[in-house]
């Protein structure tokens, strides 16, 4: 024991040394994590400095640095530079959003859903390819990245958002997460950090997770990441990539105009960073908002992973997204997708590109933006206070909330009142922060009928 006595000394975590195994390091690094899985540390509990706790159980400095590492490595705990490390805001669980069953007689405004009225349209191209295709040619692994005329008719669709590229730079995946899973698979390593908004995308926090990449939370305005912020993040850290939705951010509904657009692209050139775009919100906002001007592909067509799902403006259901990259990344990311074996259904690559080149995907884009102008207006019926932030055809709203109650028990108390929806703690993707707020589904009621009996049901909930 040292010669400083710690036996009255306050500290938020004070393991047994008794009761670690050599290497001190890896024990050390095993109990702080079973003390988190166990709640005895909470989200946000800020830890003892590291030479603290290393005076305090008799330790070289290093043991406490090596076990604090492996730990923020796996997205338990994250350090601000200044202030100290702290216990991450969902470490203790998984924050994974997916359409898991909901009671019978419970409104599901949590998952986002694509308006799946909309699928009725999508059935009669499938009548249509299964009856004038050769499905044989389909049924097989050949072209693991996509078959040709697929990827032309992607780059067809993606066209109107103002991507320009040639087929040997698309590789068709199965939706957005086995883009987003490829993309770090191929170009990212354990440990490396990857910087993100304050509030993210849920699958992509617990992606990072599966990989052990950190991420940075950097903060931001209405226009979306402050680019000061992350100049200053980048400055401070080894930061690896970018993650970035511009065209309506998940969870915020954020859209990001062409000027920040800009500035953030200087800074990702500055700092040589790896831009991942995940633009499936490209539809929606293309053509509609007057500073569109052109995904950040375009600024940074060299450093950038573009992803565009089509399960939002088409069809959930067939899990087809196109990446774009450029040459510097086509060796990596093929070979990720070779080597996982994950090639998408050709079969549904034909469904949609006989959407996409008949027309019909964008009839179906434009009569889910019809429903969205719809739900819009019903949320701003009974939310008029929080209506007019964001984009306004957005599939989610971003609701303020009084309540300082605990993520889990206010979307508990939801579920008893008859509606799913999720806190903003579940997209917090580093320090906390002091606003609440709901993301509120308005896509997956089976009506508009539905939707509005759910709207109604949350306003009492939380205006009762």
């Amino acid at each position: 024991m040292p010669i400083n006595s710690f036996e009255n000394y306050p500290m938020s975590w004070r393991p047994d040394k008794n009761e670690l195994t050599r290497p001190l390091y890896q024990s050390l690094a095993m109990r702080l994590e079973q003390d988190i899985a166990g709640g005895l540390l909470p989200p946000g509990t800020k830890l003892p400095p590291q030479r603290e706790l290393a005076d305090f159980l008799d330790v070289n400095f290093t043991t406490i640095t090596r076990a604090y590492k492996i730990c923020e490595t796996k997205g338990l705990i994250y350090a601000i530079t200044g202030s100290g490390t702290f216990v991450a805001p969902n470490a203790a669980r998984s924050v994974t959003i997916s359409k898991d069953s909901v009671d019978l007689d419970c409104i599901d405004l949590g998952f986002v859903a694509s308006f799946e009225q909309s699928n009725r349209l999508v059935a009669q191209a499938v009548r249509n390819v299964t009856e004038k295709c050769d499905l044989e040619s389909l049924l097989n692994y050949n072209h693991p990245t996509g078959l040709p005329h697929h990827k032309m008719a992607g780059l067809s669709w993606m066209s109107a958002f103002g991507i320009q590229a040639g087929t040997e730079q698309v590789a068709i995946a199965s939706g957005a997460l086995n883009a987003l899973t490829i993309t770090l698979m191929a170009l990212f390593e354990p440990g490396n950090r990857i910087a993100v908004d304050a509030f993210t995308f849920t699958n992509f926090i617990e992606i990072s997770k599966m990989f052990r990449i950190q991420l940075v939370p950097i903060p931001g305005d209405a226009n979306g990441m402050l680019p000061e912020e992350l100049d200053q993040q980048c400055r401070l850290l080894d930061i690896h990539g970018i993650f970035l939705m511009p065209s309506c951010s998940n969870p915020t509904t954020v859209m990001m105009p062409f000027a920040r657009k800009q500035q953030l692209a200087a800074v990702i050139r500055k700092h040589q960073l790896i831009l991942i775009e995940d633009d499936m919100h490209a539809f929606l906002t293309a053509g509609m908002m007057d500073d569109y001007r052109q995904p950040m592909y375009r600024l940074l067509p060299d450093r950038t992973i573009y992803i565009c799902s089509t399960s939002k403006s088409i069809c959930s259901g067939l899990r087809v997204a196109y990446m774009v990259y450029s040459d510097i990344y086509k060796e990596r990311i093929e070979t990720a997708i070779y080597n996982v074996n994950v090639k998408t259904s050709s079969l549904d690559a034909e469904i949609v590109a006989e959407l996409i080149l008949s027309g019909q995907a964008s009839a179906i884009a434009e009569h889910k933006k019809q429903l969205a102008r719809r739900a819009n207006e019903l949320y701003a019926a009974y939310f008029p206070h929080a209506s007019g932030i964001g984009h306004p055809l957005s599939f989610y709203r971003w609701l303020p909330i009084a309540s300082r109650e605990p993520a889990a028990r206010v979307e508990e108390a939801m579920r008893e009142h008859g509606i799913r929806v999720y806190h903003s703690e579940r997209f917090l993707s580093g320090a906390g922060v002091q606003d609440k707020f709901l993301r509120v589904a308005l896509a997956s009621a089976n009506s508009m009928e539905e939707l509005e009996r759910g709207l109604s049901l949350l306003q009492k909930s939380l205006y009762a």
